[in-house]
Order: C-alpha cells, then structure tokens, then sequence
C-alpha cells in the first residue's frame, strides 16, 4: 500500500507575513473570554496595529517554527467549568462543560500555524474530497447544500432518493 502512494518532495517553511496575522486576527470575537494572560482579542487587535509590535510577534512566531519549540507561557491555561442549560438535574458531571481558556497571543499564533497548515495540505491535495469537518469552505452547511444538490439531480431524473444523517460527538 506505501509503494501505491505518491512521494511528494518537501518544501520549505516561507516566514509569516503581516497579512497573515491581520486576516486572521480579523476573524476574532472581541467577546471571547480572556485566558491567564487577561488579554482580549480587542486588546491584540490594538497591538497588532502597531508595525513595530506586529513585527515581533512574527519574529517570535518564525522562530518557533524555526527551532520547533512552542513556550510555556502559550501552553499555560486556565479552566472554568459552566453548567449546561436546560439540565433536570445537576448532580451529575455531564450537566457541566468544561471551558479551557489559553492564553490570546498563543492563540493567535496557533490560528496563523493551523491556517497556513490548512492551505498547504488543501492545496496539495493531501486531503480526500470528501472531507469536510474543520476545514475552510466545508462546513456542515456546505455538506448540506451538497448533498441537497444531489438529492434534486435524483428528482430530476424522477428517481426516488434518501438520506439518513445523524452525529456523532
């Protein structure tokens, strides 16, 4: 089965640019809770407008990948556990979910890394077509209106069609 599959030749990891960091600082809640470090998202928002303080966090951020280590400080958490709404009873572990909060400026990295990872595999072809959780432009909706799709084309065709979904977590 190894023989079968196509060899790829490695390429390098290109430093991180400034739009990769704004673009995906962008996207963020100014509503998420802040981690140990008691930032907001507003709060980098602020200081990754500033060339100088952006530069650095790419700075850091490319000398992580560089020497492939990630610092204690973006693995430092905090825990808070809130109760389940709607629940009969909550006297029992399943009626709370726990919520883990990092620390922001990790976080922003780590969405830089994983956006770029995700671009490089997609791009690449490294991911089946039918994949769809956790990637860009294929979400449960796009599944969805897929799979819709298909079901017209059947009617179309005057062919009776079904679908069984269901989740599993």
């Amino acid at each position: 089965m190894l023989n079968e599959l196509n060899l790829y030749h490695s390429s390098l990891w290109s430093p991180f640019s400034e739009e990769e960091f704004t673009s995906a600082i962008v996207k963020c809640n100014n509503l998420s809770a802040p981690g140990p470090d008691k930032l907001l998202w507003r709060h980098l928002k602020c200081i990754v407008k500033d060339k100088m303080c952006l530069g650095n966090i790419i700075t850091i951020t490319n000398a992580c990948i560089q020497i492939e280590y990630w610092p204690n400080h973006f693995k430092n958490l905090m825990m808070i556990i809130i109760s389940k709404p709607n629940k009969s009873s909550y006297n029992s572990p399943k009626s709370f979910r726990p919520i883990v909060l990092l620390n922001m400026l990790g976080k922003l990295i780590k969405k830089v890394i994983g956006d770029r990872l995700q671009f490089y595999v997609i791009s690449n072809n490294f991911i089946h077509q039918s994949q769809l959780g956790e990637l860009k432009f294929k979400s449960t909706t796009d599944a969805g209106i897929t799979l819709t799709h298909f079901i017209h084309i059947e009617w179309i065709k005057n062919i009776s069609t079904s679908s069984l979904a269901f989740d599993i977590a």
